[in-house]
């Protein structure tokens, strides 16, 4: 005889489906039920084990990297990168930073903002008076694109699910943005950085500040100062304590 589901529960199911449909994912697997055996015949040795339950971060993390796999969904497998560059941090971080694409740095260890970049991206984080093992970094797109050109709007898509559920799964208070391809492929809006940043945006529930990217603030140092006021911005959301030093 079919269960009838609760009417709140059903509506419960119905937003998942639709959110996780939002990014992509239309495929759903049910996991079939071990039907209890009677009481007298059971005996502690013939327990059926526990089902595997993904249901913290980390494993969720571990999973949809193994759904990744050796990706070959778009073309940048084919033209010289040389190995996926998925993310690093916390998997239950409060705070999540998300740039443009690995560049060769990156591409060469597999981890996101190595380089020059990355180093820079490390002293605001410490300037915010956290540290980089304490957030969570990743990209728009996980692999180098040849000669570090921005991402094209297919290979945005394509990868663009698996950043999703990585952010499903650690649930970050807050996202940044990093620079403008990062902005615009997550937010959908063509607006200039101007128009951007100094303000907050819901993405799929959680908020979203953006923010100049470090190889732009390398390029125009000048701009450091106003990176700062978005990074305040964000730290008076986490309700952490305003240190007089900006970033340098």
């Amino acid at each position: 005889m079919p269960r009838t589901l609760d009417p709140q529960l059903k509506r419960a199911l119905a937003d998942r489906i639709r959110y996780y449909n939002e990014l992509g994912i239309y495929d759903f697997y049910r996991r079939q039920s071990i039907p209890a055996e009677p009481q007298e015949a059971m005996t502690p040795r013939a327990k059926p084990s526990p089902l595997p339950v993904f249901n913290d971060a980390a494993a969720a993390l571990r999973l949809i990297r193994e759904d990744l796999g050796d990706c070959t969904r778009c073309k940048l497998h084919q033209q010289g990168r040389k190995q996926i560059v998925f993310g690093v941090g916390n998997p239950n971080a409060d705070l999540m930073f998300i740039g443009e694409a690995p560049g060769a740095d990156e591409d060469l260890q597999g981890e996101p903002f190595v380089g020059r970049s990355g180093q820079l991206l490390t002293n605001m984080i410490k300037a915010m008076g956290l540290s980089r093992e304490g957030v969570y970094i990743a990209n728009i797109i996980k692999c180098r694109p040849p000669g570090n050109r921005q991402p094209e709007s297919d290979e945005c898509e394509t990868c663009s699910p698996f950043l999703l559920r990585q952010i499903e799964a650690i649930q970050p208070m807050v996202l940044v943005a990093l620079g403008a391809v990062a902005a615009k492929t997550l937010l959908a809006i063509h607006a200039p950085m101007s128009e951007l940043r100094g303000r907050w945006f819901d993405f799929h529930g959680h908020k979203l500040a953006v923010t100049y990217h470090p190889a732009f603030l390398l390029r125009d140092p000048r701009q450091k100062k106003e990176a700062w006021k978005d990074l305040q911005m964000v730290m008076k959301e986490l309700g952490l304590t305003m240190p007089a030093k900006g970033v340098e």
